[in-house]
């Protein structure tokens, strides 16, 4: 195992990992033992509202370089910041993140990273939000066809991409990758 930063829990018993928590805003047990907490960021911020936010994972740990051996994970979930153009200090950055610089080459990382701790047969749960970038730009990056997706919220504009590692045919070379059609999105 590679060296990161520890709380105290073993990931010998955690089937699943998510490998950008932030403040667990989506799951509905925010302490479930089955899974593991990771993100870069450890931090507590008052946000404009007055509330608390805390991002504490179990291992901080950077999704482009998880410190996991192959095949370790049944489930992965990855929902990376999906914001690149807003402040650094704003309450959106806080909350969810900022896209860097190079965000094409970090999001393309972070795939590969999540497919290769991803055991053969297990399922990668996507989430991005096309508030300013398309998820069509961002599939291009996975380097693999997702089974199918669901569009959420009013505007439709967050969606749930679901993809299943099947061995070394899942990840594609860049050479034999088709982006897929607006049609398919």
């Amino acid at each position: 195992m590679k060296e990161s930063s520890f709380n105290s829990f073993s990931s010998e018993d955690k089937d699943i990992i998510d490998v950008c928590c932030g403040s667990r805003m989506f799951w509905f047990d925010k302490e479930n033992p089955d899974v593991l907490f990771s993100d870069i960021r450890e931090e507590e911020h008052t946000l404009c509202d007055g509330r608390l936010l805390q991002v504490k994972p179990d291992i901080v740990a950077d999704f482009r370089n998880l410190p996991f051996d192959d095949n370790k994970f049944k489930l992965v979930v990855f929902d990376p910041p999906h914001l690149n153009k807003l402040g650094n200090s704003s309450w959106m950055a806080k909350k969810y993140g900022v896209l860097g610089l190079d965000w094409r080459n970090d999001i393309k990382e972070g795939f590969k990273e999540c497919f290769r701790v991803l055991q053969n047969d297990g399922i990668l749960i996507f989430k991005w939000n096309e508030a300013q970038i398309k998820v069509s730009e961002i599939i291009t990056l996975a380097n693999a066809q997702p089974l199918f997706g669901h569009r959420t919220a009013k505007s439709g504009k967050t969606i749930w991409l679901c993809f299943m590692k099947r061995g070394q045919k899942t990840i594609k070379t860049e050479l034999e990758h088709e982006p897929m059609s607006k049609a398919e999105m």
